[in-house]
């Protein structure tokens, strides 16, 4: 597998420290508001990630973070005339609810900044020890200047990072890029004991004291949104590698921006979509397919009828799937066809090529509609063996599940439900009572239950 690493800015092969296992830390939100599909982006693509990676046999071990505590938080309890506490558990709640709604798989590990104070003041105090950090009146600086290579994965020369540079009036720091590691309590704001006084962590450090006490000094993959490259994760290659002494992750990988009718999406502009709002209109998995429907690295533009768009392709897979269920229940015991064993498993290594070449998600949902127009036109209908139906469904799921799509699959509890009542409306249109037959169709249409008769039999599908 290839991967372009922001730090190098080519793509490289993916070698990861340990043969089994791949250490990942994601970026998580700061939650005092709803999450927004600028948020999601990352959410979903790296989710894929985890998932092919598990998929072709490593273990993954994913780290996501809260950031629990921040200026952003308090003002928001400020505000409701709350706590930063009950602030933050709010919207932990409703990051779940739109989490595992656009289907994403709970990191391994999601530690909380203010459950790690302890290990962000000891790698403060290192940084201190080794002349990287200053404090003055209770704040705690790193001392940018020292840090040798800083600005090495943004590829912004030292000299142009300190010209946009500014210290304001009262500012305590030595040089204008230096940036906060601790900051001492304001009147009213929550507060922890330090060496340096009461207070409370800056941002950057709580991911780098929680890389190291969870996944350990060198990562494998760090991953996050663009907006993150500077100043957030240079300022934490910045912390950590002065900290431990060694490379802080082998591969930088990041998302491209979302724009909104083709203008980026920014609180200021208005056009800010949160999760939620367009979850209510067409549900989570149309958000889920859009934001991996295009490479991750390009922007990605969100209107309406982009969105239909990705709200039709993902009936077509359903319909794809539900008929190939019908497909295994009727079909007969035929000799099996080598041929269609061989397209389909041709499509699964086509998949896994395109997947390879740095997680191109959006050419593996087109190997996936190749594989959908492979089993409408050689299996759907025609009569080949159960085997062979079978066949190309578990491919089918293992594609989709890759993706994380088409987790919205009637249960079988349902099935057997509708099953059932088809059966009864089959005896009904027998024995010619076509008032019960025209009844039962019309309560499962109000159920949002859609009968076709083909003459296979009568197959179902959901609104």
């Amino acid at each position: 597998m290839k991967i372009f690493n922001t730090m190098s800015r080519t793509k490289e092969e993916f070698v990861p420290n340990d043969k089994n296992e791949v250490k990942i830390y994601a970026c998580g939100p700061t939650v005092y508001n709803y999450i927004h599909i600028g948020n999601a982006r990352p959410l979903c693509v790296f989710d894929v990630l985890r998932r092919y990676l598990e998929y072709r046999g490593y273990n993954v071990k994913f780290v996501q973070n809260f950031t629990d505590v921040d200026d952003k938080i308090i003002n928001r309890a400020n505000e409701e005339n709350s706590t930063f506490e009950e602030i933050s558990k709010k919207y932990i709640e409703e990051f779940w609810t739109d989490a595992h709604g656009l289907n994403f798989k709970d990191a391994t590990i999601h530690p909380k900044a203010t459950e790690n104070i302890d290990e962000i003041i000891a790698i403060i105090k290192s940084l201190e020890e080794k002349g990287f950090a200053y404090a003055v009146d209770g704040d705690v600086y790193y001392r940018t200047l020292k840090f040798n290579g800083y600005g090495k994965l943004s590829h912004q020369p030292i000299e142009d990072l300190q010209s946009g540079a500014r210290i304001a009036v009262g500012d305590k720091k030595e040089d204008p890029l230096d940036f906060a590691l601790w900051k001492a309590a304001k009147e009213g704001e929550p507060y922890w004991d330090s060496p340096w006084g009461k207070g409370r962590p800056g941002w950057h450090i709580e991911c780098s004291a929680m890389n190291r006490k969870y996944l350990g000094n060198t990562i494998d993959i760090h991953c996050g949104g663009q907006d993150l490259i500077f100043p957030h994760h240079e300022n934490e290659i910045a912390q950590s590698e002065a900290a431990n002494g060694c490379t802080f992750s082998k591969y930088w990988m990041h998302n491209g921006y979302i724009n909104v009718d083709n203008v980026k999406m920014s609180k200021s502009l208005g056009n800010f979509k949160t999760v939620r709002e367009i979850a209510d209109v067409y549900g989570y998995e149309v958000i889920r397919y859009f934001l991996i429907s295009s490479h991750y690295r390009s922007p990605i533009n969100y209107n309406l009828e982009i969105i239909e768009q990705c709200k039709a392709a993902l009936e077509r897979l359903y319909t794809c799937r539900e008929s190939l269920d019908f497909a295994i229940k009727n079909a007969t015991d035929t000799e099996v066809d080598a041929d269609i064993i061989a397209v389909i498993n041709n499509r699964r290594d086509r998949f896994i090529d395109v997947m390879d070449d740095d997680l191109n998600t959006a050419d593996g949902i087109s190997v996936l509609f190749e594989l959908v127009k492979d089993i409408n036109t050689k299996i759907i209908g025609k009569p080949v063996s159960k085997s062979v139906c079978e066949h190309a469904a578990k491919v089918f799921d293992e594609l989709c599940d890759v993706l994380g799509l088409l987790y919205n699959r009637k249960s079988n509890d349902l099935d057997a439900e509708i099953e059932e009542l088809i059966k009864k409306r089959q005896e009904a249109k027998a024995n010619k009572d076509f008032a019960t037959a025209d009844k039962i169709r019309d309560d499962l249409k109000a159920r949002g239950i859609i009968l076709k008769d083909t003459r296979q039999g009568t197959t179902w599908t959901k609104e």
